[in-house]
């Protein structure tokens, strides 16, 4: 897996959630299809109108987190900063988003569609997880500027060997040494060997 077939799926599955915090704090979700794919930069570019409480709470913020989900039990997650597009571009970018998806004319018919604001998202970063295979499958890339955050859980130097992390990991995805280590591509992050390291030699990452 790769960070360019993370967005083709994303682009597969057309319909993604949008997740931001409203001004009272609590976690507000979108579906969103109004959105152009720029795979070569990357970026994404999303269309709403500037009137909603979603276009608010990015203008205020910026923050928002994309997931989408596939048939086959992926989850792919970007994590970044929604900025609109420069307002000499705005009607340009509408104008291809709506090329590009034909039923938002049905949405916004004729001049009413000068509404919207186009959102572009270039840097942060993207989390691929695969429930569908053993073990399970995870990933993280850059994405555009953005950076890796390590998440998880890993193995120091006070491990003792007993292999109770081992034993109790449910994908089976900690390997004998000095010390254990966790494969980090098949972690699912529950915190069981964190749990039940009678030598505390398991650490949170990042």
């Amino acid at each position: 897996m790769d960070l360019q077939t993370c967005l083709q799926k994303l682009q597969y599955v057309g319909i993604l959630t949008f997740a931001t915090v409203d001004a009272a704090g609590a976690p507000q979700l979108r579906q969103i299809s109004a959105i152009h794919f720029a795979l070569d930069t990357p970026a994404l570019y999303f269309f709403t109108a500037r009137g909603k409480d979603f276009c608010r709470e990015l203008l205020a913020d910026g923050r928002v987190q994309i997931l989408g989900y596939t048939r086959y039990k992926e989850m792919i997650r970007l994590s970044a900063k929604a900025v609109p597009v420069p307002e000499p571009e705005q009607e340009e970018w509408i104008d291809r988003i709506f090329s590009e998806q034909p039923y938002l004319a049905n949405v916004y018919p004729g001049d009413t569609r000068k509404i919207g604001i186009v959102f572009r998202v270039s840097d942060g970063e993207v989390e691929y997880f695969n429930l569908g295979v053993r073990p399970i499958l995870r990933g993280q890339y850059p994405f555009g500027g953005g950076k890796v955050h390590p998440k998880g859980y890993q193995i120091t130097e006070r491990c003792i060997g007993c292999g109770r992390c081992a034993r109790s990991c449910p994908q089976g995805c900690i390997t004998p040494g000095k010390p254990f280590a966790i494969q980090q591509n098949h972690c699912l992050h529950c915190g069981a060997c964190f749990e039940n390291c009678p030598a505390g030699a398991v650490e949170r990452r990042g």
